[in-house]
């Protein structure tokens, strides 16, 4: 791909602004479609002065912790924003847009993933008041929590979609370059936000399985259980916040891959078609949210996936229709485009056309195969549910088996749709685009996606809020059970998606990647040599292995903070029911005040070694092995990310949906061997699925977005005339230094429950460090317990 295509001399005409123009006047209108299925979510009723009493604790208590963290990472975002200042760009009019527009991804995400937390916390109640009213209320409870969940979609693609706009109006051809500060902002927040708001939920909630469900043998729900308030903030912090926010820099990076390789495959039209194909998103996902809700004797579940295909259908006819009316019959007719190009490839609208059509089937497809392998009715969630006949470790094990398998066939669907997307162009870069607009026809469904999500941990919190008040019963709690299970299976699927997303986008990027090392060796007077990215290289070999290996410790790292942060949870509840005999008759009321302390604490002192990790292994491979080992790293990294998410996502809504059966009178029922089974093979899985698994999708970009960004310091410090071998080691020695550092400080902490439990809040008793507790009497003479 030669530099002298893409899109630093393309201008925009009149008629091409006044499109750009049209499309962030269809994303504002997303934001007004928001608004106005908020204020019908508002104006549902909230149930008992019992109900909102919990539910208000619930919302102080997300609020206070996204607020805590966004302070936090309000100094990752300033550190970023100086560095990005400092790294070439054509000139300072793009390096101050680049950085400027860093800032508003940051923001853009962080308000999406406060407002879905902020919604959520005050839907759950009101899906819960409407399921009071039994099976004449199911319709009402689902189509309150999918219109929450609406809301949220219809502000991420408002947002995605207008600051893309917008900076395409204001800088035009070099808008492709600020879009990867924008890209690079949203992913970066998202990620954060996905592994501090997992760290948070899946603490709060295998404490409050391990020491209420297994110990004490009461409900999940039980308010006698302290952790049950910090466990329905969590999966408003981590479900809703988190993802939504992961799924809004998914938006933006696909953007972001298609517009850089648009400009160098389709010139001006380049710029403009991925535009018009997430409008048209925003139009059908109004349509599926509207038309979503269950008829008499429907499962929950069969009237979500209707509506998402029934979108996916009205996406793929007009985006179809789209690229047939905008772009013309033949490359020559196309502005900005190679004579080669012009020469030698086919029909653009064909190529446009077939490729949103695959990222729309690869959607479809992904829904299909994730519910096949999590929901309560199919066989894999059925067999796994049977084991637990046999113990906790038969649980275990078939759902990882049925992880491992299902990865396997997810890889398999998604590395379909690249290579389909892929052969519509002989010409590699027009290719790439095919695979980048894949990905915006996968993100044509993002708004439909997102309230898919968003749905699950509502329901979750409102059966929650059910329990605690004890005001909804009968068959207004079977509702509360049938619309969670719903929830975990679509909230599987979003998860599904969300990485195909992430493998589309960081395809695509590999051709930005190797456009900002041409470019660079063409300043420095090098040449791009070929061999030096070939995988039987050994130094691409080392990279390549270099990268499976991060998401390795990416998802340990994960999953030990949790594990940290639940020990810290189970001794709090532990230490209250011993302390506190009037919890279990009801005649005291738990402190849950400490234990959302304590896991807003402990999630937010856990953030840092995995961002560290996710932007500095990248500086060092890349300053230290070289452009072509660093390729190697993102392949391994994409590669390896893929198979782990899936696995860690579908193995734990296998186990969650498990129990949900169990808990529903099969093997047993509630308070059987085989329920406590589930409920151990659920709590293993909690930071799988909702913690190490997604927090994969955003770190996969981010590795990609800071690959693009440091790529042309690479070659300069390399090559040339400004070559300098002791600043590029040094670099790289500094970011190994880094990481090293994170990693062993994390390491300190323990990983073992009794090792080195957190500092509990003032006035808790604590534990000495490396006393490990084993013995009921040893626990009361140190100050914990067994």
């Amino acid at each position: 791909m030669s530099r002298q295509f893409l899109a630093e001399g393309i201008e925009l005409s009149g008629g091409d602004r006044g499109l750009v123009a049209a499309v962030a006047v269809v994303a504002l209108a997303a934001l007004v479609v928001g608004a106005v299925l908020l204020k019908e979510v508002l104006a549902a009723g909230q149930g008992t002065a019992k109900m909102q009493d919990i539910a208000k604790a619930v919302q102080e208590g997300a609020s206070a912790y996204l607020n805590r963290q966004f302070r936090t990472l309000g100094i990752f975002v300033v550190v970023v924003f100086a560095l990005l200042f400092l790294l070439p760009a054509e000139d300072t009019g793009e390096r101050i847009g680049r950085s400027l527009f860093f800032i508003v991804g940051a923001v853009f995400s962080a308000t999406i993933g406060y407002l879905g937390m902020w919604l959520s916390t005050r839907a759950n109640v009101r899906v819960a008041a409407a399921a009071q009213a039994g099976q004449s209320g199911r319709e009402k409870a689902m189509r309150v929590a999918f219109r929450t969940g609406g809301v949220v979609g219809m502000f991420t693609v408002g947002l995605g979609l207008f600051g893309a706009a917008v900076v395409v109006l204001v800088y035009a051809g070099q808008a492709p370059r600020v879009l990867e500060g924008f890209g690079f902002g949203a992913a970066l927040l998202a990620m954060f936000m996905r592994v501090g708001g997992g760290i948070f939920t899946k603490a709060a909630d295998v404490g409050a399985d391990l020491v209420g469900k297994v110990e004490q043998n009461i409900p999940e729900d039980d308010p006698r259980n302290a952790a049950t308030i910090a466990d329905n903030v969590g999966d408003n912090v981590g479900d809703c916040a988190g993802m939504a926010a992961d799924l809004f820099e998914s938006y933006a990076v696909t953007l972001v891959a298609s517009l850089i390789l648009g400009t160098a495959a389709f010139g001006s039209q380049g710029l403009l078609f991925p535009l018009i194909v997430p409008a048209i998103g925003v139009v059908t996902a109004v349509i599926g949210v509207y038309i979503t809700g269950a008829r008499p004797g429907e499962s929950g579940l069969s009237a979500i996936n209707r509506s998402f295909y029934i979108s996916a259908v009205i996406s793929a006819v007009l985006c179809t229709a789209a690229a047939f009316a905008f772009l013309p019959g033949t490359f020559a007719e196309l502005g900005g485009v190679s004579a080669e190009i012009a020469a030698t490839e086919g029909n653009p609208a064909v190529i446009a056309a077939a490729a949103v059509l695959i990222g729309i089937v690869l959607a479809g497809v992904i829904l299909w195969l994730t519910g096949y392998y999590t929901g309560t009715e199919h066989k894999p969630v059925q067999e796994v549910g049977r084991t637990s006949l046999t113990g906790a470790a038969t649980v275990i094990l078939s759902g990882i088996s049925l992880g491992f398998e299902s990865a396997v066939y997810t890889a398999l669907v998604i590395g379909g749709a690249v290579y389909g997307a892929f052969l519509l162009s002989g010409s590699v870069i027009v290719a790439l685009f095919a695979v980048a607009l894949a990905g915006c026809g996968l993100l044509t469904t993002v708004g439909v996606i997102v309230a898919m999500d968003t749905f699950g941990p509502v329901s979750d919190n409102a059966q929650g809020i059910a329990e605690m008040s004890g005001d909804v019963d009968g068959e207004g709690a079977q509702v509360l059970t049938e619309l969670d299970a719903v929830g975990n299976t679509t909230k599987a699927i979003t998860k599904g998606i969300a990485i195909a997303t992430a493998v589309l986008a960081a395809a695509a990027l590999f051709g930005s990647y190797k456009d900002a090392i041409e470019k660079a060796l063409v300043e420095v007077g090098g040449v791009f040599e070929a061999q030096d990215f070939v995988a039987f290289t050994p130094n691409v070999l080392v990279g390549l292995v270099i990268g499976a290996a991060v998401v390795f410790m990416f998802s340990g790292l994960a999953v030990n903070a949790v594990t940290r942060a639940a020990g810290a949870i189970v001794f709090e509840v532990r230490r209250q029911f011993r302390d506190n005999p009037g919890i279990m008759d009801g005649t005291t009321k738990p402190e849950y005040g400490r234990v959302v302390d304590i896991c807003t604490r402990d999630s937010l002192r856990e953030l840092a070694t995995p961002g560290l990790l996710a932007v500095m292994a990248p500086i060092a491979v890349g300053f230290g092995l070289g452009v072509g080992p660093l390729a190697g790293y993102l392949a391994g990294a994409i590669a390896t990310g893929t198979l782990m998410a899936v696995f860690l996502a579908n193995s734990g809504g296998a186990w969650d949906n498990a129990k949900k059966l169990v808990e529903d009178g099969h093997h047993g029922g509630k308070g059987s061997d085989a329920h406590a089974a589930t409920v151990i093979g659920d709590t293993v899985g909690d930071p799988f699925k909702d913690t190490a698994g997604p927090a994969i999708n955003p770190l996969i970009k981010v590795m990609n977005l800071v690959s693009v960004l440091i790529a042309p310091a690479v070659v300069t410090f390399s090559v040339g005339a400004d070559a300098s071998a002791p600043v590029r080691y040094g670099i790289a020695v500094f970011a190994v230094g880094v990481v090293v550092a994170a990693v062993v400080v994390s390491k300190r902490r323990g990983t073992v429950i009794g090792d080195e439990p957190a500092d509990p809040p003032s006035g808790s008793p604590s534990v000495p460090a490396q006393a490990t507790v084993t013995d009921p009497v040893q626990a009361r003479a140190t100050g914990g317990t067994a």
